[in-house]
């Protein structure tokens, strides 16, 4: 029984690294769009892309960690 517990304790942190890589890029991304918005400087897509990588790797933190 008590294996069974610490298996399924390790199994959950499994996608915590790649969801929090993908919150920084989310912010990252957010913070770049706003400062060259509020400079008067063009938005590149750059950002945009930044953001949707972030969006895409929480979305597989999530898969991973309730998988």
């Amino acid at each position: 029984m008590n294996s069974e517990h610490a298996e399924m304790s390790r199994g959950n942190n499994r996608g915590a690294i790649i969801g929090l890589f993908g919150v920084i890029l989310i912010i990252l991304g957010a913070l770049n769009t706003m400062l060259s918005w509020r400079g008067g400087l063009d938005v590149h897509p750059f950002h945009a892309m930044l953001i949707g990588t972030g969006l895409l790797l929480c979305l597989i933190g999530a898969i991973r960690r309730h998988a």
